[in-house]
């Protein structure tokens, strides 16, 4: 096998999931400030490709239409574009895999295991006040589909939160405190700790 290249090194890829109005777009904003990551959303992604009007963009905006999921090849595709187009070697992965299927087809096909899994966890009241006081005008933002995008969450996401808790590797978060005290304890995460250093 040999040395590694720098072109077989992979990347660090770090999941960050969270109900709906957890926090996480906020707190993604200020590790890619702080820390210099790369914020991916598979969301942002597909939305992106949609618009650019491609080939692949219609297909998808053909699944969603007719309410199928899109599938796990095709967000991954896109993901693994945008790391290798970013020219970074650090990726927030956000808003994926909502589901075991897209954690097992991440993991196959990237052949990538993420560094950890930052958890934003935050209780469902706490959500529904968030997105309701935030009133972006998503039509979305209301507490019949709040609770459903909740639901959803819990069925999907959460065994993939449980998957790799299991392996040690979930960092959570208390996402109900404020903005402030949430980065803080994303940053004591993210900071490497200096016993580590002393052998």
């Amino acid at each position: 096998m040999g040395t590694v290249s720098d072109a077989e090194k992979k990347p660090a890829v770090i999941f960050v999931l969270g109900g709906p109005g957890s926090g996480k777009g906020t707190q993604c904003a200020n590790i890619v400030e702080h820390f210099g990551y790369t914020h991916l959303s598979a969301g942002d992604l597909l939305r992106a490709e949609i618009k650019s009007g491609s080939e692949n963009g219609t297909m998808i905006q053909n699944m969603i239409k007719e309410g199928k999921i899109v599938p796990s090849e095709v967000t991954i595709k896109l993901l693994q574009k945008a790391m290798q187009e970013s020219g970074n070697d650090k990726f927030l992965i956000d808003g994926f895999p909502r589901n075991e299927e897209n954690r097992a087809a991440f993991e196959a096909v990237t052949k990538i295991e993420p560094a950890f899994v930052l958890f934003f966890n935050c209780p469902e009241e706490e959500m529904e006040r968030r997105i309701l006081s935030r009133n972006q005008g998503r039509e979305d933002d209301n507490i019949e589909t709040i609770r459903k995008r909740f639901n959803v969450f819990l069925e999907s996401s959460l065994p993939v939160v449980e998957y790799y808790d299991s392996k040690g590797k979930v960092r959570k978060i208390d996402a109900a405190k404020s903005v402030e005290e949430v980065f803080e304890a994303v940053k004591a995460i993210f900071t490497p700790k200096e016993e580590k250093v002393a052998v």
